[in-house]
């Protein structure tokens, strides 16, 4: 596995040097990333459950390791990161049986060409 910790430090590191050599990019990421904030419908800990649960589809490992840190310090247990995370999964699998009937489909419409 990582040292999540080191590698967390990385990313920002990384991200610090984005943001020098193109700093509209970044503080465009930065202004999106706050933007459902704002909104005050979620609170902070459950966004950042679904985060989590978007990283992982993503196969993110980045925000895996920063969107698990800021879990931890709004609260979030284990058990609820658990259920996000089931949530990500279940998603994925339907997806991926949606995309399966399109396949069958695609299959189908070259066999009548």
């Amino acid at each position: 596995m990582l040292d999540w910790n080191t590698y967390r430090k990385q990313i920002f590191a990384g991200v610090g040097e984005i943001s020098k050599l193109s700093p509209d990019t970044v503080k465009g990421y930065m202004t999106l990333s706050g933007a459902g904030a704002k909104t005050g419908h979620l609170d902070a800990k459950t966004r950042e459950l679904i985060a989590l649960a978007v990283a992982i589809s993503l196969r993110c490992d980045g925000c895996i390791t920063v969107h698990s840190e800021e879990a931890r310090k709004l609260g979030a247990t284990k058990e609820e990161i658990s259920e996000a995370l089931s949530v990500a999964v279940t998603i994925n699998a339907g997806a991926a049986i949606v995309y399966s009937t399109r396949t069958l489909d695609a299959f189908a419409a070259a066999s009548e060409a």
